[in-house]
């Protein structure tokens, strides 16, 4: 083979080389495409796995919450769960308490009637037993109320013309009678009482009205008692929020409702003797200055930890309850132990200073608290350890998601003196039952009535339903204080 054949060999294999390196390029090219798309995919499914495991996990700790290791009321809890409550089994027995007065029927020593039940045969042989003296006897006495009987009462008020002047002189009507033909205070303090004390819708009250007094009333009229009642009891309310104001402690909480099918917000501020509520579209601090008590108030506020509360510089104390049920949910769901020994650290506290009080002391020893504190804190640091704070990527703003136990480890630092201050203070409670169960009967309104027609009807209810619980807490008979109250003359509270 010559040389010029031999040169074309060459350049034919190295054509040939060329190309299949080419090939091989593409060839990687795509391989390197393909992967990097690959790990793209990987990526994306790695941060769908991420989000997926986030939301089982919120929904996981949605489910396990219920109303014993969460704020949500015992009517939200499902599937049948039964509930274990964080209060301790009593040695008591079920029932009445030795001692307990009792509420049987009381024997009445003059009775409104007497009937005689006479022995005319002998049951045996049927022998006249008029004429034979009776040679003992037995009684018994029936406790009923009358029939009702509606009384109608007319006022005739004269006229006479002076023989002197000529002048008409008309004699006055008693207070209270003002229109040709209207309900009797009786009647209008009855109305009122079913509709804002037993929370009836207006028709079903009208209804009762009907059906046991023979009365019949219409919805706009029990609406109008209703109002009536509202204005006498402003100076009365007012009265009511100046006696908080200047009290040592208060409770106070809010739940929402709905008026006029809009979000509102029902806040109470309350003592063992007074009631007061309000409501608001407001939850926030807007609220509290329309109230105008916190900001008037130097006492002790007990809450169950609502921001809003703590921008006020009265003394703050929380609702250990509401703690508690966060660490058992921490407890049962994440299993973290420092919780559980936290929640029995607090509910020993609570023994103590129940011990305390039954032995008439106003605190606790100061050596005493300062070892509460310290086993407190001790605890917070080893939930610290466990649960360090979250730190947001970097190059991102805002502040980065911490998880619910380092939530409530920061709260429970930030506000120590409003979680012991049970401690130093025997006239602050363990919990904000008070407020809570003053709260109770709003929620109890709403699933009757679902929600109030209008604003007016709704601050008409809080007013009249503020002035009710506390007379109830004082001892006071609703139905003659709502007939009082309609006659313009509403009775007062102790203040």
């Amino acid at each position: 083979m010559t040389i010029e054949e031999e040169l074309v060999s060459l350049r034919e294999e190295n054509k040939v080389l060329r190309e299949q390196l080419a090939q091989r390029d593409e060839l990687i090219q795509q391989q390197q495409a393909a992967l990097s798309e690959q790990n793209g995919l990987i990526q994306r499914h790695g941060e769908q796995i991420s989000r997926l495991s986030e939301q089982l996990k919120v929904l996981r700790d949605r489910l396990a919450k219920d109303s014993h290791n969460s704020h949500l009321p015992p009517s939200s809890d499902r599937f049948g769960r039964k509930t274990k409550s964080l209060r301790p089994k009593s040695e008591r027995k079920s029932g009445g308490q030795p001692g307990h007065p009792g509420s049987s029927l009381q024997w009445s020593s003059m009775p409104d009637e007497i009937i005689e039940q006479r022995v005319e045969r002998c049951e045996v042989c049927q022998h006249d037993l008029h004429r034979v003296a009776a040679c003992g006897g037995e009684r018994r006495q029936v406790v009923d109320v009358p029939s009702p009987h509606l009384v109608v009462r007319e006022y005739r008020a004269e006229q006479k013309q002076c023989p002197h002047c000529q002048h008409l002189t008309r004699a006055a009507f008693p207070t209270g009678v003002q229109a040709p033909l209207q309900y009797g205070a009786n009647v209008g303090a009855t109305a009122v009482y079913l509709v804002e004390q037993q929370l009836l819708p207006l028709a079903r009250a009208c209804e009762v009205m009907s059906d046991l007094l023979g009365v019949q009333m219409s919805e706009g009229t029990v609406g109008d008692l209703i109002t009536r009642c509202t204005r006498q009891l402003a100076p009365v309310e007012q009265q009511i929020k100046g006696a908080l104001t200047t009290a040592e402690v208060i409770h106070q909480d809010e739940s929402g409702l709905y008026v006029a099918g809009k979000r509102h917000w029902m806040h109470v501020t309350c003592t063992p003797t007074l009631t007061h509520y309000h409501v608001d579209q407001s939850r926030g601090q807007a609220a509290l200055e329309a109230i105008g008590i916190l900001p008037q108030f130097t006492g002790i506020s007990i809450h169950d930890g609502w921001a809003s509360y703590f921008l006020y510089d009265c003394q703050h104390a929380a609702c250990l309850v509401h703690l508690l049920r966060e660490l058992v949910f921490l407890e049962e769901a994440h299993g973290a132990a420092w919780a559980a020994d936290l929640k029995e650290l607090f509910l020993e506290m609570k023994q103590a200073t129940d011990q305390a009080r039954e032995q008439g002391k106003h605190g606790l020893d100061p050596l005493e608290v300062a070892d509460w504190k310290t086993r407190f804190l001790e605890l917070l640091d080893e939930g610290d350890r466990l649960h360090p704070h979250a730190l947001a990527p970097p190059g991102t703003r805002g502040r980065c998601k911490q998880s619910p136990a380092r939530n409530l480890l920061d709260r429970l630092r930030k506000h120590q003196q409003a979680v012991l201050l049970f401690l130093e203070d025997l006239r602050v409670d363990f919990d904000n039952n008070l407020a809570e169960r003053d709260l109770r009967m709003v929620k109890v309104q709403q699933k009757v009535s679902g929600c109030f027609r209008s604003v007016a009807g709704s601050e008409a209810f809080a007013r009249i339903r503020g002035y009710l619980s506390t007379l109830r807490k004082q001892g006071v008979p609703l139905l003659s204080a709502l007939h009082a109250t309609l006659g313009g003359h509403p009775v007062l509270p102790s203040l």
